[in-house]
């Protein structure tokens, strides 16, 4: 009878060391330390050089697992919610600001931080968007949804920018495309609260307008930053009715729900 005990343990032994020896090393997760099933990456996506250096920092976790994301909330282009005697602004006649003395580092809450996977889940059920902040642009500022307080966006639609955005009393914010980012073409705008990065209306490489979005305006496929595909989002080429708005076209940036979670 020890006999047999010896044998089943030696059995088991070898079994043990040949199904470690048959794993595939090519792929590293954190499972096989805590055993989650997130995946590692080893350097920051090559998107993340488009970023304006000045307001945003980014960082890889020292697991590989997640990516911070901070910014100090100023943006790298012009607008009339700069004071007017800095170097970024403009006056913009069809613009009614929100307030007369709200300016572009003249407030309190302007820097923002999130920490998203460093590969995003998207296996998970959609998620909506809410008031704040839902995503970093790569000129270093904000980026909302479609909604403005208690309701849409048509009432402040008037105090929105060449860039679809505005500062009223927090955060400089983007609504609609930010045409000093993206402009009716396939550039990238920035990176979403589920890690998603999102682009502008037009596909690449085609240069055409995607048919195959979902829910979300997003689809799998290539982008500038990845030939080899991913998963990402794009401004949906829909014009919004804001009439308030004081130049040709309103196009929202991005409604939800995310997909990446």
């Amino acid at each position: 009878m020890k006999n047999i005990f010896k044998l089943l343990g030696l059995m088991i032994v070898v079994f043990s060391i040949n199904m470690a020896c048959s794993s595939d090393d090519s792929t590293t997760s954190t499972d096989d330390i805590d055993g989650s099933d997130d995946e590692v990456v080893t350097e920051l996506h090559a998107a993340f050089a488009e970023f304006n250096t000045d307001a945003v920092t980014v960082m890889l976790s020292d697991d590989g697992t997640e990516i911070y994301i901070e910014t100090t909330g100023f943006p790298n282009h012009t607008s009339i919610y700069w004071e007017t005697d800095h170097a970024l602004y403009i006056d913009e006649p069809t613009v009614t600001k929100t307030t007369q003395d709200t300016y572009i580092g003249g407030g309190t809450g302007e820097a923002s931080s999130f920490t998203v996977d460093a590969t995003p889940n998207l296996t998970g059920s959609t998620v909506a968007t809410q008031l704040n902040t839902i995503g970093i642009a790569v000129s270093g500022a904000a980026i909302f949804n479609d909604q403005e307080g208690a309701g849409d966006l048509d009432q402040a639609a008037g105090s929105l920018d060449y860039n679809g955005a505005h500062k009223g009393p927090g955060v400089y914010h983007y609504h609609l495309e930010p045409r000093s980012i993206s402009n009716d073409d396939d550039k990238l705008v920035g990176i979403l609260l589920d890690g998603v990065f999102i682009y502008g209306r037009r596909d690449y490489p085609s240069n055409d307008y995607p048919t195959d979005l979902d829910a979300s305006g997003g689809h799998f496929g290539p982008t500038p930053h990845n030939p080899d595909g991913e998963y990402h989002y794009h401004i949906i080429n829909e014009e919004y009715n804001a009439p308030l708005y004081g130049y040709d076209e309103a196009i929202v940036l991005f409604a939800g729900p995310f997909q990446g979670y």
